[in-house]
This record gives C-alpha cells, structure tokens and sequence, in this order.
C-alpha cells in the first residue's frame, strides 16, 4: 500500500512502526458551529481510510481530538451570555449528530482538549527546560529558530517565512516567528505554572497524540488549511519535547470550493451537513467526495451532487441476492482490482469504477458478483438500507403525479387516500397511473390487506 507522504512530498510504501498495528491521529473539530460540506470531505475521505485499513487486516488505533478551548468558543459564549463549556458541548453533540448522520465510524478514542491540559503544560515545561520556550508575563513561546527543521512540512524556508512576520501589541515575544504554547487568560483561564491561562491550538493535539497514541505515530491527517502553521508547529514542538520523530506519514485531503474559493466559515460561503443532508442522503455525499482523490480540490455545484445521486442509486438498486458468507472475495478479480486501486494513494475513483462493473455483473445474475459488491461498497462506508428520500425528492415526486393527475396533492398520505377510493370505484386506470409516476421517482407502493405502504427503490 502507497500513501502520498506531505512531509517528503513523495508516494511511500505504508509500513507501520509495529507490526500491523496501525495509530492514525486525525484533527478534530472546534466546536462552535454547524459542521459543513469542507468537513464532511475531511472526515469522510479519514473514515474511508481507516475502514479500508482494518478492511485489508491492519489493527487501527484512531485517534480524532475535540478542540473545545478556542478563541472563536470564547466569543461566542459571550455573544450568547453562556459558559464555553455550555457552547462547546451543544455544538459538540451537533457535530457528533452529522458525523453519524453521514455513516462514518466514531473514532477509537476521541479525546476533549480541556481534559488533557496536565499533558499540555507538562509538555510546555519540558520545553522550557530543553531552552525550546520562554514564558513572557505570563504567556509561554516557542522558539522557532531553535529547530533547524522548521517548515520541512509546508517547503517554506525560514528567511521566507520572516518576510512579513510581526509581533503584535501585547505580544512579548523574542522573534516574530516564534508561536504560543499558553496564553494568559485570566477570566477563562485555568492554574498553570505561569499564571491563569489556556493553551495554544497547536499544543493540543502534540499533547493528546502524545499521551492516546505515544511518541510517535505512523499517520497524521488533517485537511490541507492544517499544513501550515498547525501541522508545522505540531512537528516543531513535539520532537522538541520528546527528542524523537513524531509522525510517519502526513497525510493532507484537499479542499471544497465554491466558484473556486475555499469554502470556509470565515468567507460564509459554506453549505452545512445538516442542510445537505435535507437534499442528499449520506450514500450520494459520500459518493460525491470519493469520486474526487481525496488530495485535489473538488468543486462543489448541485449538479455534481444530482450526478453523485444518479451513481449512487444505479450501485445500490443492483439486483441482490442473499450474502454468500462462504464466498472467499479476497479470491476474486475484482478484489484484486479494486484494492490495487485502494493500495495507489487511496484512488477512489477507480475503486468506485470496480464497483460498477460488480453492479452490472450482478444484474446479469452473475454468481457471487452482489456478494463482493456489498462488502467491497461496505469497505468504503456506503449502506445498503433502503434510502430515504430527501424533501425535495418527495416533493418532486408528488408534483409529478399532480401533474398528470391535474390534481394538486401535498402529502403521500393524501395521495394513497386518494388512490385507495380509486381502487374501491375499480377506477384501475388512476390507480395505475399513479403506481407507474410513482415508480419514475424511485417510489414503490406496497398494497396489503393492512393498507397501502410505500418506500424508495
């Protein structure tokens, strides 16, 4: 297996430090606000990569931390009268919500920043005692110019990194480069060896990878916005304070735009999960980004997502036939093809081309082939419940057959009520037109002794 390694900027074969264990950090969110699609991307194209690792056998620790002391947490508790400990955990059980709500797994261990600050100002001192820090009234800095190696991850050599670089007002610092490990805070704070404070972004996740996950680790991921300054500093003050190596394989996925630009919070451009998901059910989100290499730029418009939807549909309404337990897929050539494809940087794409060859295999009737689909589609996080069908669908639906009914019907209930009186005047021609409009949207009506039922294809 080949990963594309950020820090060498080279594909590498994947070797785990021990044996087929695997520790895998991922940055988690800060918790403040709806979760959007630039999320979904990251924690999506993460969750493929973790299901395919224990897929192909490997014993994965992962590892994805909650930033819940924040600058942007601290304002928006004032902005709403509330303690930061009340926004983050309303906003953390949201975003917990719209992972769930999109399929992907709950992470192994998911740790909250402010129950590991003892491993942050532990690490902080062992900086200081190493010369790689300095406390300035209360606040705590790095060094940066002290390790040689600062901007390996990002290409940006020191001199260009000085071009531009300041210390603001307030700020006692000895370089202009150099970061901060702690801040003074004394209404937010908490006891810390220099006075009230909280810690900096970046020596959140140092701490809590060190302390969940050890020393050092064989993947860290993270969205391509992360490389520079977080993931920098990370590597800066980690093998500072720990005096060895401290990630394997960067691992960076790219971002969303919209007409181009990033989409991000701070540009409001964003779409959220939550108001995608009343459009798009989690299966066509995920095969939207997974049909994109997870490193590129992916362009989000609605007629990639209705495209998305359109693909996902033809796979999931495949003709099925009961699981074949007994069916050694890892024997079959479309295992073969399909992990070749998973093991060249996570190539997405191709894998999901295998998947539609399966797809029409298995409506041909062919022996085994909805059998390797499911569990290879499984392998990438797609279900196979029956769909739910989003608000518009529904509605579209419905307008449909009010259309060539020339009757307005605003509810399913009153369109099955009305088909039922239909049924009951033997009038079959209505009853069957609205079957067959129905069936155009991806909708089957199920008529018992119990009543008439329906449900997506």
């Amino acid at each position: 297996m080949k990963l594309h390694n950020t820090y060498t900027n080279s594909l590498e074969e994947f070797t785990p430090i021990d044996g087929n264990k695997v520790k895998m950090y991922v940055c988690g969110p800060t918790v403040y606000d709806y979760a959007h699609l630039g999320h979904a991307r990251c924690y999506i194209t993460w969750d493929v990569l973790y299901r395919y690792l224990k897929f192909r056998g490997y014993d994965v620790t992962y590892c994805r931390n909650v930033t819940d002391v924040d600058d942007k947490i601290l304002k928006k508790a004032e902005k709403e009268n509330k303690t930061p400990e009340e926004v983050s955990q309303y906003w953390y059980k949201q975003f917990s919500n719209s992972m769930q709500a999109l399929n992907t797994l709950k992470p192994d261990i998911e740790p909250f920043a402010t129950k590991t600050l003892g491993e942050m100002i532990s690490m902080v001192k062992d900086l200081i005692a190493n010369g790689y820090a300095y406390e300035a009234d209360g606040d705590v800095y790095f060094r940066v110019k002290k390790f040689g190696r600062y901007g390996s991850l990002s290409g940006q050599p020191i001199d260009q990194l000085e071009i531009g670089a300041r210390i603001e007002v307030g700020e006692q610092k000895e370089d202009p480069l150099d970061f901060a490990l702690w801040k003074k805070d004394e209404k937010f704070g908490y006891k810390s060896p220099w006075g009230i404070g909280r810690p900096g972004w970046h020596i959140e996740c140092s701490a809590m990878s060190r302390k969940y996950l050890g020393k050092t680790i064989d993947i860290h991921a993270g969205g391509a916005d992360l490389i520079f300054p977080h993931h920098e500093n990370e590597i800066a003050q980690s093998e500072c304070a720990n005096g060895c190596r401290f990630v394997n394989y960067w691992l960076h996925n790219g971002f969303v735009t919209i007409n181009k630009e990033k989409m991000s919070k701070s540009l409001g451009n964003f779409l959220t999960i939550d108001d995608l998901l009343k459009k798009y059910d989690s299966n066509t989100i995920r095969f939207f980004i997974l049909t994109n290499h997870y490193r590129m730029p992916v362009e989000f418009s609605d007629e990639a997502l209705s495209s998305a939807q359109a693909g996902v549909k033809r796979m999931l309404n495949a003709k099925r036939t009961p699981i074949d337990e007994n069916l050694d897929i890892t024997k079959t050539e479309e295992y073969k093809q399909f992990t070749e494809a998973m093991d060249d940087d996570l190539n997405t794409s191709k894998a999901l081309a295998v998947l539609f060859d399966l797809t029409n295999k298995a409506n041909k009737d062919e022996k085994g082939a909805y059998t390797v689909l499911f569990k290879l589609a499984t392998a990438l996080g797609f279900t196979f419940d029956k769909p739910e069908l989003s608000e518009d669908e529904l509605n579209n639906a419905l307008k449909h057959v009010s259309q060539k009914l020339e009757k307005d019907f605003s509810s399913m209930e009153e369109l099955i009520s009305y088909r039922k009186t239909a049924r009951e005047e033997k009038n079959w021609a209505v009853a069957d037109a609205i079957r067959l409009a129905l069936d155009e949207y991806g909708i089957v009506l199920k008529d018992s002794k119990e009543g008439t039922t329906w449900e997506s294809k």
